[in-house]
């Protein structure tokens, strides 16, 4: 349960295992640990037993083929799959089940995965410690009293504890990257546009991205490589070739130059977050690499202007919840206006509320121009300082989150609080350049320490390998 992609395919190819026995294994684990850990939302067993059944027959020549052929993967849950609940983990998705698959979980099954479930996740995506979830809050297998982070946490837990081999999440303004960090695991954020967003529930369209978890970057890079690519379903996709990525891990960093931006390593960062990272940056440039300092002088700015385009744009998505296509619909309500209201503050919780009036206000009229629009205007300096950046660099290393995984509780009646825990990752969404995070330290409680490596727009390649070489 704990085997990476490739140490799996050689069981498979020796005949020393079953695609059946690796399967029930891992369904046993999540039916161990799922009511402490409330990692998953629906668990997927008899059509996963039967998808394995079935792969039993030619599971040996599969996996010279199909690059995640017998492979347990779990699924966030704001991606539709036909005949499985999708949630979002709100109650006005409750008992929503989609007629359709998401392009990125089909392309998962064409490539021989098989899904053992759909993960927890913070409510419509938001939120950074998976405490919004209207199904409670997935805790941290690390240590069962702090947060996995969000919203991606079920996702990240599912991979960390063992409840799957890869898995997706999506990532809004650092869903996978900080719960990634938090979890201990491998994480990337691709570029937007890299993989397809059809079937994906929309949270703020110009800043979601599909993306994988895995053990390490062998197993990320592999399932990028099947999920990435052009979608006639999505006009976002772009058309971009998709690079062979685990044929791009050589491992080899020699002149690469690596921008270490000042701005990522000041007030406000965690002293073991700082010495974790630093001593990264450190063994990548004793492998051959070269380290820059760069600016990133709008950085400041980046909070407030996510949170003002990513409300605005979740304000608009979530209108379509309104109890009469599909979802909860409140029973009492006399009039259409009534059902409207009621069915949306009945169905939708406290952070998903804040957010659509977060939006709401910027968007409306006479405040537009001062909020909305400035806020794209300073979005288009940030996109400026990473083209600048990249011109005297070739990645950019920072810390993934300011500090590690807190404790449950600690910053749930803190809203500015906990959306300052996003500080290094929302940029990478508003710029739409890729990025991961990998495990680089412990803190002192024993909590995991992430670094993050960002890229130019499709260069997950040069990412992956220079995370390879840490990993090594």
């Amino acid at each position: 349960m704990n085997l990476t992609i490739d140490e799996l395919h050689k069981l498979y190819a020796s005949g020393d295992a079953k695609p059946s026995e690796i399967t029930q294994a891992v369904l046993d684990r999540i039916e161990q640990t799922n009511d402490r850990l409330n990692t998953f939302l629906t668990i997927n067993k008899e059509a996963a037993l039967h998808r394995a059944a079935e792969a039993d027959a030619d599971i040996k020549d599969a996996v010279q083929t199909k690059p995640l052929a017998g492979i347990p993967v779990a699924v966030k849950d704001n991606m539709c799959t036909t005949g499985i609940r999708t949630t979002c983990g709100s109650r006005i998705l409750g008992n929503y089940i989609p007629p359709y698959t998401a392009t990125a979980v089909a392309k998962l099954e064409a490539a021989g995965a098989i899904l053992v479930g759909k993960t927890n996740l913070d409510e419509f995506a938001m939120g950074s410690s998976n405490e919004n979830s209207a199904f409670g809050p997935v805790r941290n297998p690390v240590n069962e009293g702090y947060v996995p982070g969000g919203s991606s946490g079920g996702s990240a837990v599912a991979v960390a504890a063992d409840l799957s081999s890869v898995s997706l999440g999506s990532d809004t303004g650092g869903s996978i990257r900080q719960p990634a960090s938090f979890c201990g695991v491998v994480g990337m954020k691709p570029t937007y546009g890299r993989v397809s967003r059809y079937g994906l529930v929309a949270f703020a369209s110009s800043l979601d991205q599909i993306g994988p978890f895995g053990k390490n970057v062998k197993d990320v890079a592999r399932t990028l490589g099947v999920i990435a690519g052009r979608d006639r379903y999505d006009s976002t996709s772009s058309n971009e070739v998709v690079p062979d990525y685990v044929n791009a891990l050589t491992g080899d960093v020699k002149g690469l130059r690596i921008g270490v931006p000042p701005e990522c390593f000041g007030e406000g960062l965690d002293a073991e977050v700082k010495t974790s990272v630093e001593a990264a940056i450190k063994k990548l440039e004793e492998r051959g690499a070269e380290v820059v300092e760069i600016t990133l002088p709008h950085s400041k700015y980046v909070v407030a202007v996510y949170y003002l385009i990513a409300t605005a744009e979740a304000s608009s998505n979530l209108a379509r919840f309104d109890g009469v296509r599909y979802g909860f619909r409140a029973e009492e309500a006399r009039t259409l206006s009534e059902m409207y209201k009621q069915s949306r503050d009945q169905g939708f919780g406290a952070e998903v509320k804040r957010r659509i009036m977060l939006g709401t206000f910027a968007l409306s009229s006479g405040y537009y121009d001062a909020y909305y629009e400035k806020a794209q205007r300073v979005r288009q300096m940030l996109c400026n300082d990473f083209a600048e950046a990249f011109q005297k660099c070739d990645l950019i290393a920072t810390p993934t989150a300011p500090t590690p995984a807190f404790k449950l509780g600690e910053k749930v009646n803190d809203p500015l609080a906990m959306y300052l825990d996003d500080i290094f990752t929302v940029t990478i969404n508003l710029v739409g350049v890729p990025a991961i995070s990998v495990p680089c330290g412990v803190s002192s409680n024993g909590l995991p320490i992430g670094l993050q490596l960002i890229g130019n727009h499709f260069d997950e390649a040069r990412i992956l390998n220079a995370a390879y070489a840490h990993e090594n």
